[in-house]
């Protein structure tokens, strides 16, 4: 009998995991991206390709392709999310500036390094912070950046409406720092940024001094 129930337990928590929109295979999401004027800049494409159950854990594998205004292809990058027992975990490979990403979109290496959202949150919660260090190789030159996520804090609830949707979301804030390490001198980047996501289905909005990105197709 209790076999049966953790069982009925896993598929349940399973079945929580399969809501989030980047584990429905063969999904596509269009996320636009802001400059600091409120501009379309640039769009991002992710088309998840493969999702995968193994007890209370689901996985998804992203291929991601940034095109800019003109819609011509800048940078290609594959990524991964996967949930476990409700609790949604982002490679943080995703949270990377757009300018970086297209930087880096040859010879970058990375471990899948995750950022946790919480299967219940409320106001005031603290979530985990997040820390990644990637190996760069650009036209020969070895180069390292490092990527830090803290003093994640959920500051409340609110509507957030896009042309993809709307929905009922928990603010979070949160500050980066990204450092990039070329030569003897670090280049370091600092920002206060904040997101919105949507409980069961994922981050549909974010926001920072230099601009932002929203959710603008679901396909």
């Amino acid at each position: 009998m209790l076999i049966f129930l953790a069982l009925i337990c896993l598929h349940s928590r399973a079945q929580d995991c399969q809501r989030y929109l980047f584990l429905q295979k063969n999904k596509t999401i269009e996320m636009t991206i802001y400059d600091k004027k409120g501009e379309a800049s640039a769009k991002q494409v992710y088309q998840v390709s493969d999702v995968s159950t193994s007890g209370a854990v689901t996985k998804g594998s992203l291929a991601t392709e940034m095109f800019d205004k003109k819609g011509r292809s800048m940078a290609k990058a594959n990524s991964t999310v996967q949930c476990n027992g409700g609790t949604m975990m982002v490679d943080m490979k995703m949270m990377l500036p757009q300018q970086q990403q297209e930087q880096f979109k040859t010879e970058a290496k990375a471990d899948n390094v995750y950022l946790e959202y919480p299967a219940k949150m409320a106001t005031g919660d603290a979530l985990k912070d997040g820390n990644m260090t990637m190996e760069i190789n650009t036209s020969g030159l070895p180069s390292k950046a490092i990527i830090v996520i803290s003093n994640r804090k959920v500051e409340g609830q609110e509507s957030v409406t896009t042309p993809a949707g709307t929905w009922d979301c928990y603010k979070i804030t949160y500050k980066a720092k990204l450092t990039i390490k070329m030569g003897p001198i670090p280049i370091n980047t600092n920002l206060d940024g904040a997101e919105w996501f949507a409980p069961n289905f994922g981050v549909v909005k974010s926001q920072s001094k230099h601009g932002g990105t929203a959710i603008t197709s679901i396909k």
